[in-house]
């Protein structure tokens, strides 16, 4: 089965507090996009498309020979996915849905998730339990798999107590995307559309809904100059560095 995969890659990455995109970072000389492509290559996929920003130039030009694709308006994570709706429309096969914040992931853990996907599951979403969990969405799952991913905004007192939670990868399969990808709604705090809201569509929908428990340093994300720091001790230890 083929495997595509879309990475999301269009924030600029305000708290950084660098000029460049966020994902024009670099992590021991190396933009974290790059990164993040290097473990998507090892994993032995090439059908790859990097969702960008507007006047993101510097990331189009680093991720070549990939395809980019403008997400104009940053109106959530379902409705970037959209705008790489041409690569996405109906195939038989996985998109494996990935963030350029999130460089430090593992070639192993992707061929986790796309061997639950072409095993039958139609959705399968990566969770971690994380040692501060307060920005993080929470899985809440059922008798059935995955019922719901909940976004801690959105999230009730009793829901912030489940530990554990959403990094935001997931894998769909391509017959279901991007129909599911349309019928979101922005019916929620932030008046986005998230591409959170997929799973319970598609548990109304009684597609197979599975998950993978990943491990937090590999799923770090970065948003601050700290967590910046914090993933490049990560990366070191990993290569055997000091």
């Amino acid at each position: 089965m083929k495997t595509k995969a879309i990475i999301l890659a269009a924030g600029m990455g305000t708290r950084m507090g660098t000029p460049c995109p966020k994902v024009m970072n670099q992590i021991c000389g190396t933009p974290m996009i790059n990164l993040l492509l290097n473990t998507v290559e090892k994993a032995g996929i090439t059908d790859i498309t990097v969702v960008i920003g507007p006047e993101m130039d510097d990331v189009k030009k680093a991720v070549q020979p990939y395809k980019t694709v403008i997400q104009h308006h940053r109106l959530g994570t379902a409705h970037a996915v959209l705008a790489a709706e041409e690569e996405i429309q109906p195939f038989e096969g996985c998109a494996l849905i990935l963030f350029g914040d999130q460089p430090l992931f593992q070639p192993q853990t992707i061929h986790q998730i796309i061997e639950k996907c072409q095993s039958g599951a139609d959705i399968v979403v990566v969770g971690f339990i994380p040692e501060d969990a307060r920005r993080y969405g929470r899985l809440i799952m059922g008798e059935n798999g995955l019922d719901a991913i909940v976004e801690y905004k959105d999230a009730t007192d009793a829901q912030r107590l489940i530990k554990l939670c959403n990094s935001g990868v997931m894998c769909v399969n391509g017959k279901h995307l991007l129909t599911l990808l349309k019928r979101i709604k922005n019916n929620n705090f932030a008046q986005e559309y998230y591409l959170t809201d997929i799973v319970a569509l598609a548990k109304a929908e009684g597609l197979r809904r599975d998950i993978v428990i990943g491990d937090a340093n590999e799923l770090h994300g970065i948003n601050t100059p700290e967590e910046l720091e914090l993933a490049e001790e990560i990366f070191k230890k990993r290569m055997g560095k000091r």
